[in-house]
């Protein structure tokens, strides 16, 4: 589903991505974890298409299409969706006009007609509740004045509503508590469907308590350089990254 391929990026002539390779299966949630500046977020903002990285080899296939020769709206047409780190604030545009825009351009892009204004608040509604979202929230403008964990829980309504074919999370456990976390995390986990995949950056096991991966991936140096299941994740909360920043080097 999503294949890449020898990917080496640079930002300002500094390598951050070495001839990096990953396979994720379509219904499989991916957790890639490894130590700061190892290039995760990196390669989460180059999968978005965000710009100011030079791509210098390398393939990034959604179902067979290199999303490298696509602007960014474009592959969010086709199925991508990036949960940022920290979510940026929008004075001036409503959360509510944000999430109308997003859909009726996904729904033109497949030649579909726009929502009426009953269906589009039923959706978004329907959504909000499963998320804890009050409507209040909803009335701000975007991600203005929104809490750490209010921010997150809009990113997955976002995804909720807009149904990516790839989810890539960078850090969304980042400023959570434990109840946030668990609330962001119910929302991910709802939406884990055999037609859609799912990339999980993180540094650490707790957020994997609760979006169990598949498969768990570590990045050091801009390498993906070991493998496994869950329990790969365990291993690294107690021993840390030591033994395979070692092996990267």
């Amino acid at each position: 589903m999503l294949e890449i391929r020898n990917l080496s990026v640079s930002i300002q002539d500094k390598l951050i991505l070495d001839n990096l390779s990953l396979g994720v299966n379509a219904g499989e949630v991916a957790a890639i974890m490894g130590p700061n500046g190892s290039g995760k977020s990196t390669l989460a903002y180059v999968i978005a298409g965000k710009p100011g990285y030079e791509v210098t080899s390398g393939e990034i296939l959604l179902d067979g299409d290199n999303l490298l020769e696509l602007e960014p709206n474009e592959r969010a047409l086709r199925g991508v969706f990036l949960a940022f780190q920290y979510p940026t604030e929008i004075p001036g545009v409503g959360a509510m006009t944000f999430l109308k825009a997003a859909l009726n351009a996904q729904r033109r892009a497949r030649g579909e007609s726009d929502l009426t204004t009953p269906d589009f608040m039923r959706r978004v509604r329907e959504a909000a509740q499963a998320l804890k979202i009050e409507q209040e929230m909803l009335r701000r403008p975007l991600n203005v004045g929104f809490s750490g964990g209010e921010k997150k829980r809009f990113e997955v309504l976002q995804m909720a509503l807009l149904g990516p074919r790839v989810g890539v999370l960078d850090e969304t456990d980042s400023g959570l508590d434990i109840d946030a976390l668990r609330i962001v995390a119910d929302g991910v986990n709802a939406l884990r469907d055999p037609a859609r995949a799912f990339v999980v950056i993180t540094h650490y096991q707790r957020l994997l308590d609760h979006i169990r991966p598949d498969v768990v991936h570590v990045m050091s140096r801009g390498r993906i350089v070991a493998t496994g299941g869950p329990e790969l994740a365990l291993e690294l909360e107690r021993n840390g990254y030591r033994d395979y920043a070692e092996e990267a080097a």
